[in-house]
């Protein structure tokens, strides 16, 4: 079905730009048709030093971004697939030009060449498989000293009537829950808080390594965190996912190195007290004498790419024979920072349901422009086919619902909500999220549940006792179990109704 939403969303905005008289609506329309075509584009916000820059080195799996409050962090920054590295500087007024740079223990600094607020983006292409997934961007901090930085992520990712928002979804890092987190995030959604729903931003709980006091047992104390967030009933209107990630250490298991490993396996190798002496704290893993044969510039370094509980990880790992190399130490890094974790929440959130993001962004964009037409320009025929759009397919009708479930304005038991959710993709768009069941499910379990979840929803919607609004979510439930076996069908995976 996607495809024929994205085929009628590119028709209607085709249409829009034939017939609308204004030059500006006419440039805007453009670009929103060809964003169709791009990957999605995934923005990175947060507080400053939340670990934006971090995060997002970890999620390419390459040292990119600068992790320093330099000039570069003040403006928002695109990373995109690319043939080569090339810098492309975007002014606020005047044609983009592009820009020498250097690396910089990885990370490209940019020379500006003029100050920051004359800037309005910098484009990094950078030949990444993963960057052909997603578009990812870099904002500065909100809620920073400096109102001028906090405006720019404002103004770049909030939407309003006069304004479309430029990124499709958004991964937003919270490490304290705080109003202004909560503000930011109702002006990203603007006007589709009232009738779509936050299947577009995914939140962080960064950092969270600090959270445990970087015990062994910390990204356990920060998944606890992250399950109350969820269950606050403000914050999960806005953001329905939180993922408790720790940044740096996902960043070093992306690009741990050889050197790296064999230090801490020779740290592992030393008797217990010596270890539990110098793994107490952050200063005395730096500053302490120890008869460890690992310098005090090689433990600094591995304290500023693995944090004190990479160390520590990484040192039990080794000295319990978990891992033997740095391939075998690079994964379960990865997999106890919470990346794994997150990568799988931005496969079924995100990537699963990139046309509708992305149609949604589209419909959005007309929207802006017609209501920037003068009087007398007649756009009835445009708002009703946007507003048939929006109302004839499903993926628009699971978003709604979505919002209303998140929103608690659905009557119903807790379980049956729950499944409700589950059902209409709130975890993610597969088969096997959909159904409750594990990724590595057999076809013939896939359809056996869905069988049972069609079943379940057709009664409770044609029971004369349920709620007319839990009958009316009955009914679009029933048609996203009926979608999920025309799929199964389609594969082979469940046998023919009848």
């Amino acid at each position: 079905m996607s495809g024929e939403l994205s085929r009628r969303v590119r028709d209607l905005l085709g249409r829009a730009h034939r017939e609308l008289p204004d030059p500006a609506a006419k440039e805007a329309l453009a670009g929103a048709i060809g964003r169709l075509d791009e990957p999605l584009r995934v923005a990175i916000a947060g507080k400053v030093k939340a670990g934006k820059s971090t995060l997002l080195n970890a999620m390419v799996g390459e040292e990119l971004a600068p992790t320093d409050a330099g000039e570069c962090t003040r403006v928002v920054t695109w990373y995109r697939d690319g043939p080569s590295y090339r810098v492309l500087l975007h002014l606020v007024d005047g044609p983009p030009e592009q820009r020498p740079f250097d690396r910089v223990s990885g990370a490209i600094q940019v020379d500006l060449g003029r100050p920051a607020d004359q800037v309005r983006q910098l484009t990094v292409d950078v030949p990444s498989r993963r960057l052909r997934e997603h578009t990812l961007i870099d904002t500065p901090g909100i809620a920073s000293l400096s109102t001028e930085v906090s405006l720019r992520t404002q103004m770049f990712l909030a939407a309003d009537s006069d304004r479309v928002a430029e990124a499709d979804a958004v991964v937003y890092l919270l490490r304290h829950m705080h109003g202004s987190d909560l503000r930011f995030l109702e002006s990203f959604h603007g006007d589709e808080l009232a009738r779509g729903s936050p299947i577009n931003t995914v939140g962080v709980l960064s950092r969270a390594d600090e959270i445990g006091d970087c015990r062994l047992d910390a990204m356990e104390a920060a998944g606890r965190v992250a399950t109350r967030y969820q269950a606050d009933e403000r914050l999960r209107r806005l953001c329905p996912i939180v993922v408790p990630v720790a940044g740096l250490l996902g960043a070093a298991a992306a690009t741990l190195r050889e050197d790296e490993f064999q230090s801490l396996a020779t740290i592992a190798a030393a008797g217990f007290d010596d270890v539990l002496e110098l793994l107490l704290t952050a200063d005395r893993f730096v500053g302490t004498t120890t008869s460890i044969p690992v310098a005090g510039p090689a433990r600094q370094r591995l304290l500023a790419r693995l944090g004190l509980f990479g160390v520590r990880v990484g040192v039990q790992l080794i000295r319990e024979g978990t891992v033997r190399d740095a391939g075998d130490l690079a994964r379960e890094l990865s997999a106890r920072s919470g990346l794994d974790r997150l990568r799988e929440v931005l496969a079924a959130q995100f990537l699963g349901r990139g046309q509708v993001l992305k149609a949604r962004s589209a419909l959005a964009s007309l929207d802006a422009a017609v209501r920037s037409q003068p009087a007398g320009v007649d756009t009835a025929a445009l708002i009703a086919e946007a507003e048939e759009i929006r109302a004839g397919f499903h993926e628009f009708v699971e978003v709604r619902l979505l919002h209303l479930l998140r929103s608690g304005r659905l009557p119903g038991r807790p379980d049956q909500l729950a499944e409700m959710e589950r059902l209409l993709g709130g975890a993610g768009g597969g088969a096997a999220e959909r159904l409750g069941l594990t990724a590595d499910a057999v076809p013939g379990r896939l359809a056996v549940a869905a069988e049972e979840a069609l079943g379940r929803w057709q009664r409770l919607a044609e029971h004369p006792l349920s709620a007319r609004e839990l009958r009316t979510a009955a009914r679009a439930t029933v048609r996203s179990c009926e979608g999920l076996l025309a799929g199964l069908r389609q594969s082979g995976s469940a046998a023919p109704a009848g």
